[in-house]
């Protein structure tokens, strides 16, 4: 395991991501719990692949969400629900990463669905550059369904407990923290606790990032890594 600064990691993740060598866009999750970080993760690695001339496709499971309406068959705090009924991963494998994959015409969509106006969406028809990235950060990325659609495969881990408290602060504004600490309580953290018993998303992660203390992380790379195809 390695630490360092958030600067180093951000180009150790840059760095194998140009180590990837395929004849198609790379295909990069970053996977992990609600508020591990890994949205600004995502962000920050997007801002150094396009200083550094790649085209960056940045995408989030956040938009390839089941209408409201189709996610809560089993009630609004359960765990079983949130890793079952939650995301409309055909729709994401459809449109988005089979067509960046190998044998894929490049022609994709970033998304399906407008979370804020609880909206399916059919945006238009784009296509890729051959060396093109694809940034997709979110949760249960590594489930059984999408692990073999990745070219680089980052897990941000954080403690359950920090999680809770990210998320009380990011989301003061919007919620109170009693609703906050119970999401996170009953549906999100033992969601996670079934996908990481059950999918064991850091045995097939490239890299594992410790991300405890943000600006300190620490990180580390597996043996598999880089995949091609």
């Amino acid at each position: 395991m390695v630490q360092g600064t958030r600067d180093e990691l951000i180009t150790r993740l840059a760095e194998a991501v140009g180590a990837v060598a395929v004849g198609h866009p790379t295909r990069v999750a970053v996977d992990g719990a609600p508020a591990a970080g890994k949205t600004t993760l995502a962000d920050e690695l997007a801002v150094v692949l396009r200083a550094q001339g790649r085209e960056v496709i940045r995408a989030t499971i956040d938009d390839f969400l089941f209408p409201r309406a189709q996610r809560y068959p089993r009630g609004e705090y359960s765990a079983v629900g949130c890793y079952h009924d939650t995301h409309d991963h055909q729709a994401l494998k459809r449109v988005l990463l089979d067509p960046l994959g190998p044998g894929g015409d490049r022609r994709f969509q970033p998304a399906v669905y407008d979370s804020a106006t609880d909206a399916v969406l059919s945006p238009p028809v784009v296509t890729a550059p051959t060396d093109a990235v694809l940034v997709l950060d979110g949760v249960f990325l590594l489930r059984p369904e999408l692990v073999d659609r990745w070219e680089l495969r980052v897990f941000v881990s954080t403690a359950f407990d920090k999680t809770v408290d990210r998320a009380v602060v990011r989301e003061r504004r919007v919620s109170t923290r009693a609703h906050v600490e119970r999401r996170w309580r009953e549906r999100y953290i033992p969601s996670q606790q079934l996908y990481l018993a059950t999918a064991r998303p850091t045995q097939h992660a490239d890299i594992v990032v410790h991300n405890d203390e943000p600006q300190r992380p620490a990180w580390e790379t597996r043996t598999h890594w880089p995949h091609s195809s």
